[in-house]
């Protein structure tokens, strides 16, 4: 089933949402304590009991409307979902904190078998939407194997590291601004490759 357009600001919305709410919540949560069933949870642990639904809504909204979901997409919410639960469960934030890593490592290993065995997993998400030929797919591919790898060691370094603060900024706007930054410096790369017959002229003058 081919994907339904929607608009870009709904479908930035539903994505980034949950994490600036998530991102707002904790913010005004930070220091109190919250003793539920005589347990006592602090702020961060009782924002990421909101954030699992939050996002389960979001990602369902997005298959509602949109009539798909990516595989990061789906891989995204199952992690949340049990990382979360185990950070509630446990009462220790660090299985959360873990959960972006688990995801990079997990994302890049899939394109580093993909790049061994001669297959762009990549084209065929987003092969529709990005024309590019086999050698642009294999750059790209190595490249983003790479990105993702780098994230996991950036993610693991600062909340091992640093405060849960640091951290929570890290993942609501250092992660995003990355990847807008690694996708902006792919370009030249994209514009090099590209099978549109308008990229290949404008690349060629």
């Amino acid at each position: 089933m081919s994907e339904k357009e929607i608009r870009p600001a709904v479908r930035t919305a539903l994505e980034m949402g949950p994490i600036l709410a998530f991102f707002a919540g904790y913010i005004l949560l930070r220091d109190r304590a919250f003793t539920i069933g005589g347990t006592e949870y602090s702020g961060f642990i009782v924002m990421t009991a909101v954030f699992i639904p939050l996002i389960a809504l979001s990602t369902v909204a997005l298959w509602r409307l949109t009539g798909r979901l990516s595989a990061m997409q789906v891989m995204t919410l199952v992690l949340v979902t049990v990382f979360g639960g185990l950070t509630i469960w446990l009462n220790d934030e660090r299985f959360f904190k873990m959960k972006p890593t688990i995801i990079y490592v997990m994302f890049g290993a899939i394109l580093g078998v993909g790049l061994w065995r001669d297959r762009s997993y990549l084209s065929l998400v987003l092969g529709e939407t990005l024309p590019l030929d086999a050698a642009g797919w294999r750059k790209l591919e190595f490249r983003m194997m790479l990105f993702f790898f780098g994230l996991a060691v950036a993610n693991e370094a600062i909340w091992r590291s640093m405060s849960t603060d640091a951290w929570v900024q890290f993942k609501t706007f250092g992660l995003p601004i990355a990847m807008l930054a690694f996708f902006m410096a792919q370009a030249g790369l994209m514009r090099r490759h590209s099978t549109d017959p308008a990229e290949t002229e404008d690349a060629a003058d």
